[in-house]
């Protein structure tokens, strides 16, 4: 009965119009297909499709094979309809009409309607206040850049550098004047630190901030006095090395190599000693040499002495300077004895003062504030009737010249109050620690942020 029920007929694909009316009569011009044809069970369909001979017309590899004909006829020798219409079909002349149909392009919101703008355009942002990096002056900049009054300085940098050399030169005969001549070699490189600070500071990425450098170019000042600070101490420690080696030398031991020290005559004047004081004094004045590190230091002893005498490298300096123009005044025996106590003296305070710079300036590169004072600070700020709590207190130095306070305070009242309190603390950091406005010390810049508690 399942053999009796019609096939279905299987869904035609439509075919797209042609582009001439004369070659469309000529697509799908043959028989209509029959559905009994297809069939082997019918009466129509070909019976000798599957013989040898038939098969040697259909197969492509026999010499029999054609592409015109077909090996199943009719009665009437008209090729039969077959499922399959192999009719020739002409292409047509006419160029081909680019048609949009099918094809998907990318949907581009920022040119879509209002209702399709998911992802909107960031607002236009202000530029950076600060640039992302400044140039740096080259050494041929530098040069050219120099003033008349810097290249003076810079020539007497120099000059004060060979004053050192000669001076190490002449030290043979005296202990305390190869320790003189380590000073003047330590405050000649601060000289020549002095002009070539000088000279950056004709550049803009000396003092302005960047992304790069935030404090400019600045901290490289404080890296090149550590470095300084270092040497001195390793001049101190090779003072007393020697120091000691010459000791071991008077007490019998065999020296390794000879150390003759001959004395200046009596009632003569040390040129040596006087060019010593005279160097330190010009570098002092006119270059404002290790004026920097003198107020970065502070040493409580010598503050109340003169501006030049204030800085302790100036002092050691100079005192050594004196004491070496006095000893051709006495007699040998004292000569002896003072020429080995001032140069242990002068090294001791070598390392002393090298120990004290490389603390600070090793606590300026770490961001942080060695001096004093921050305590009583810390404890003003507490007294204020207006302050509930201190949540936290930070005090750094950048460099020689700027210091920063950061606190954060619980606080309650009335906003003239913290307006007060505010200008209070201001001015409390920056008269203790600061040395106060025309002071001559380091510039200090707070920021205070108030948590009001009400009560």
């Amino acid at each position: 009965m399942a053999s009796n029920l019609p096939l279905p007929i299987p869904p035609r694909t439509p075919t797209p119009p042609a582009d001439d009316d004369q070659h469309a009569s000529t697509i799908n011009s043959g028989m209509p297909i029959s559905r009994d044809s297809l069939s082997p069970l019918k009466a129509s369909f070909p019976k000798d499709i599957m013989d040898s001979e038939s098969r040697d017309h259909l197969s492509p590899t026999k010499s029999s094979f054609s592409l015109g004909t077909s090996p199943v006829q009719n009665g009437s020798g008209d090729t039969p309809a077959g499922p399959f219409n192999f009719d020739t079909a002409v292409m047509a002349k006419s160029p081909v009409i680019k048609s949009n149909i099918g094809q998907r392009r990318g949907h581009k919101y920022k040119h879509s309607s209002i209702s399709h703008q998911i992802f909107l355009e960031p607002p236009p942002r202000a530029p950076l206040a600060l640039p992302n990096s400044l140039p740096i002056p080259t050494l041929k900049e530098c040069r050219s850049s120099m003033s008349k009054d810097q290249k003076t300085r810079f020539w007497w940098s120099l000059c004060h550098m060979s004053i050192a050399a000669y001076t190490l030169w002449t030290a043979h005969g005296s202990l305390a004047m190869t320790s003189l001549s380590h000073l003047i070699l330590f405050d000649s490189l601060g000289a020549l630190l002095c002009v070539a600070v000088d000279v950056l500071s004709n550049f803009e990425v000396w003092k302005r901030s960047s992304i790069r450098h935030p404090f400019g170019l600045e901290r490289a000042e404080v890296l090149a006095g550590f470095a300084m600070a270092v040497l001195l101490l390793f001049m101190g420690l090779d003072l007393i090395s020697h120091n000691l080696q010459h000791f071991l030398e008077k007490s019998g031991h065999e020296p390794h190599r000879p150390h003759e020290h001959d004395r200046v005559s009596l009632g003569s004047v040390d040129v040596t000693a006087v060019l010593a004081i005279s160097s330190t004094l010009v570098s002092a004045i006119g270059l404002k040499n290790h004026a920097r590190i003198g107020k970065a230091m502070r040493f409580g002893y010598i503050q109340s002495l003169p501006s030049v005498l204030s800085n302790p490298s100036h002092f050691l300096t100079l005192s050594c300077s004196a004491l070496l123009l006095l000893l051709p005044l006495v007699s040998i025996r004292i000569y002896d004895w003072l020429d080995k106590l001032l140069s242990g003296t002068i090294a001791f305070s070598m390392c002393f003062l090298g120990m004290r710079l490389v603390k600070t300036l090793g606590s300026m590169l770490l961001m942080s504030y060695s001096g004093p004072g921050v305590a009583d600070v810390i404890k003003d700020i507490e007294a204020d009737p207006s302050v509930i709590g201190i949540d936290d207190a930070r005090f750094w130095q950048v460099h020689y010249g700027l210091c920063m306070a950061n606190l954060k305070l619980r606080v309650g009242g009335t906003e003239d109050n913290l307006l007060r309190l505010r200008e209070k603390i201001t001015s409390l950091v920056r008269n203790r620690l600061g040395g106060g406005y025309g002071g001559g010390g380091q510039k200090w810049e707070v920021s205070l942020q108030f948590t009001i508690e009400r009560t």
